[in-house]
């Protein structure tokens, strides 16, 4: 079933919706690629980005998107998810269910309600997928910010990337209409106006600022012995599930630095790596 590409609303679609990017990390069969950029243009979505593709472009891409090429054309190319994602507010991760990494879970309908939410306060918001037989890897999902589950058949819960695409394009494209006159549209509206985001004078800290962070404040426990010889992986993750979830701007990013190189340059000099700063005298 398609949609009259003539209609209005066919051919206007919600700024919000521009925000956010589909991203396809190590996807091995290139026809998927070009299946997921029909599922996007059929949505609404036009921002296809590719994590190392195994083979890409290719010809069969080309003919499975089947008149949606223009994202295939468009498509941006990055080498690592870190890259893909740095100016991203939002990333959501789609997988299975797994204890490997502890994330928040959603249902695409909860997910697609928060990446708009997110996209209408003016920032970028990626939904990532992974590779075919694997999925994404730990470090990957560790860039994520909340996982998207689809609640398949448990007895036969294998979904093709490019149909996972489509499901979550669907919900992004529900989420987006605005209650009308047509009272199909209003039923189905995800969110509700009183449920916008909170408009702040700060623009939310990206991605890349926000695993900057993380980064350093590694390395600031590691220098004052935060750890004790405990395995600090677990102690990260929850440090970065805390910080998530009090969803920083970028002014509180640098004002968290600028704590963090302090505590930093004290333990330096608590262990003879910097001398003792001079006092001066009365």
């Amino acid at each position: 079933m398609t949609s009259d590409p003539t209609s209005p609303e066919s051919s206007t679609f919600p700024s919000s919706l521009d925000r956010v990017r589909i991203v396809l990390v190590g996807t091995q069969h290139p026809g998927n690629i070009g299946s997921a950029a029909r599922a996007m243009k059929t949505m609404g979505l036009s921002r296809l980005v590719l994590v190392a593709p195994e083979r890409f472009p290719h010809p069969e891409a080309v003919a499975l998107a089947a008149g949606a090429a223009d994202l295939l054309d468009s498509a941006s190319r990055f080498e690592t998810l870190a890259e893909a994602v740095a100016d991203c507010r939002l990333v959501l991760g789609c997988t299975a269910r797994s204890r490997r990494i502890a994330l928040e879970e959603l249902s695409p309908r909860v997910g697609a309600a928060r990446a708009l939410d997110t996209a209408d306060g003016g920032a970028d918001v990626a939904v990532v997928f992974g590779r075919e037989r694997t999925g994404l890897e730990n470090d990957e999902l560790q860039l994520c910010h909340a996982a998207v589950h689809i609640p398949a058949n448990p007895d036969y819960s294998s979904l093709n990337l490019a149909a996972a695409v489509q499901v979550l394009a669907y919900e992004l494209r529900i989420g987006s209409l605005q209650a009308s006159s047509d009272p199909v549209d209003a039923s189905i509206a995800v969110r509700r106006q009183d449920e916008r985001p909170e408009v702040r004078s700060e623009p939310p800290a990206t991605h890349g600022e926000l695993e900057g962070f993380f980064s350093q404040l590694a390395d600031t426990l590691d220098a004052i012995d935060f750890h004790k010889g405990r395995t600090p992986a677990a102690a990260i993750r929850k440090f970065r599930r805390l910080f998530l979830r009090a969803g920083l701007d970028a002014r509180e990013v640098r004002l968290l630095r600028g704590m963090l190189a302090d505590a930093q340059r004290m333990a330096d000099i608590a262990h003879g790596r910097l001398p003792a700063p001079r006092k001066t005298a009365d």
